[in-house]
């Protein structure tokens, strides 16, 4: 093969960086498949029920996230104390809502302005939690912590229980939800994830390294934090720092404390684990990105050098040198792509020979790098399937490209930053949250056995939603049903509980509208219009009420015969 001299020189230093860097990834897979059949200290279910329960607190810090907040809230009922800033007036009031109707909800208003970062929002929450227990004579065992968008599995609180009785630090998988196989950004993060949870992280656990919290699903010891907290001015999260959950999981092994990550376990044909939508737009998962490069390379350089007993320094070593490897990737892409395209000939009087040495080195490292995409397509196909994770290549040279860009932003935020003497902000990721199968949420409220979902979907009459074919083969009453699609789409409501409803609210619609639709506006309040509804809103609905009114729309679900009596008092007759 004949490139230009230009091509060899870039070539040399690309080869010899992706060789270093994919023999140590190659390391840890070899690891990984010797020990993968070793056996883990799982507890039987007898003794997961008979475990004696450890008070467990959540702390969710938000930043306008009132549009999924309400969803995380329902479904997720332990103590949650969610820290919301002064500011940010949309979600204090979401939150709010959900505190009215479950006691474990509670809201703690950060007293200034957001967002500031997510270690700062986290330690208010931690106060506001601690505030709580000094009014009421509790106190909590296990402190977790949570983003506004997951989906936490019920069985993941229960090992957090069982396994907090030994570890300082208990780690649940995260995994993201799965998406169309088009969705290449989202899927990247599910490769990545799937790859990140079945091998390197249990094969860091394995070889003594720190493990890193993942910042949503972790279960702290309290006398863990208590200390931590000593050693950093009472402050339990580093509110300068990007990545404080990485940041905490290195700090508690500093200090001694045991720590352990649950692989991924499989129970009713799905993996235990929290999971959630990642962001799915180039643009949004290189800012995500940007704040972990960020925060885990270059702040974690900045405060901690290479520290530490050399088993540590290696670890250091697999988290920051992506800094290198991100910036060179597409390049080395480009290289390759022009190797392939170099035509030799006497039109190419500039082009020079290869040295076999630096072919070979670099067919090593091309057969090193296929085998790292074999493994994660393997990984990807464990949680998503053999047709998912056959896209795994493209969204490898995709992810490059993004991983590029969130390096150059994060490098160019740090310099900014030293230069000006001011602290690096909380790029916040926006939010979605998934919505669980009415049946699936059902059985896990423990309202219909998971037996008489199953029948009734197999045997769905056509036009019949699930949920009204059960109340037809009475397994199940309407007032659960609401309180199910309450739980499911996230708006407060499903109970009879009476409204405080403003008159002069109730004339914002039309009445035809309002009866059309079966929607009954009853509140007006910091630029909120509350509505009452019979039935969960479609995207019509929302759209037509856009049209009436430019304030935010909140809704509350109520059941027909709570309709139909607002109907009949507020609405005017023979219309």
């Amino acid at each position: 093969m004949r490139l230009t001299h230009l091509a060899i020189g870039c070539l040399v230093p690309l080869a010899l960086w992706i060789l270093i860097s994919g023999l140590d990834d190659l390391f840890i897979t070899l690891a990984f498949f010797f020990t993968r059949r070793r056996s883990f200290p799982w507890p039987s279910e007898e003794n997961l029920d008979a475990a004696p329960e450890r008070r467990i607190a959540i702390l969710l810090p938000l930043w306008h996230e009132h549009r999924v907040v309400g969803q995380m809230l329902e479904r997720n009922l332990a103590a949650i104390f969610a820290g919301v800033y002064l500011n940010d007036e949309p979600t204090r009031q979401a939150v709010d809502d959900l505190a009215r109707d479950h006691t474990r909800v509670h809201l703690v208003v950060v007293p200034h302005n957001g967002p500031t970062s997510k270690g700062d929002c986290l330690n208010w929450a931690y106060r506001g939690m601690e505030e709580q227990e000094r009014l009421h004579g509790v106190r909590y065992d296990v402190i977790m912590t949570h983003d506004a968008e997951d989906l936490v599995e019920p069985d993941s609180l229960r090992l957090v229980n069982w396994f907090s009785r030994d570890y300082a630090m208990v780690q649940v998988p995260v995994l993201a939800l799965p998406t169309p196989i088009a969705e290449l950004t989202h899927g990247l993060y599910c490769d990545e994830f799937a790859e990140y949870q079945t091998k390197d992280i249990p094969m860091r656990q394995l070889l003594g390294g720190f493990l890193p919290a993942n910042g949503v699903g972790t279960g702290f010891a309290r006398a863990a934090l208590e200390h931590l907290a000593s050693t950093r001015h009472g402050m339990i999260f580093d509110p300068a720092c990007l990545t404080e959950d990485y940041e905490n999981g290195l700090r508690l092994h500093a200090l001694g404390y045991p720590q352990i990550f649950l692989p991924v376990r499989w129970q009713n044909g799905r993996p235990v684990a929290t999971r959630e939508y990642f962001p799915r737009s180039f643009r949004a998962a290189a800012r995500q990105r940007s704040r972990w490069v960020a925060g885990i390379t270059l702040q974690g350089w900045q405060n901690h050098r290479w520290r530490g007993v050399w088993p540590q320094a290696y670890w250091f070593w697999r988290d920051r040198k992506g800094l290198v490897g991100n910036l060179l990737s597409p390049l080395a892409n480009l290289v390759f792509l022009a190797g392939l395209m170099a035509v030799p000939g006497a039109g190419h009087k500039s082009a020079v020979l290869v040295p076999l040495w630096l072919s070979r080195l670099c067919l090593v490292t091309y057969g090193i790098a296929l085998v790292q995409v074999g493994v994660r397509a393997w990984c990807s196909a464990r949680i998503y399937g053999w047709r998912f994770a056959s896209a795994t290549p493209v969204r490898v040279m995709w992810g490059n490209v993004v991983n590029f860009a969130a390096t150059v932003v994060a490098v160019r935020q740090f310099a900014a930053a030293q230069v000006r003497h001011t602290g690096m902000a909380w790029r916040k990721t926006d939010h979605v949250y998934p919505r669980p199968r009415l049946g699936e949420l059902l059985v896990r409220m423990h309202i219909v056995p998971v037996n008489e979902v199953e029948r009734a979907a197999g045997n769905l009459p056509n036009g019949l939603r699930i949920g009204e074919y059960l109340m037809q083969l009475r397994k199940l009453s309407e007032a659960d049903l609401y309180r199910a699609l309450s739980m499911q789409s996230g708006i407060p409501g499903g109970s009879d509980s009476a409204l405080d409803v403003d008159r002069l609210a109730t004339r914002i619609l039309p009445a035809e509208l309002a009866r059309r639709w079966s929607v009954m506006p009853f509140r007006v309040e910091t630029g909120q219009l509350h509505v009452a509804v019979a039935d969960v809103p479609t995207a019509d609905l929302r759209k037509e009420l856009a049209r009436f009114s430019s304030l935010e729309i909140r809704y509350r679900l109520v059941r027909p015969a709570e309709f139909a009596r607002l109907e009949r008092e507020y609405l005017p007759h023979g219309v």
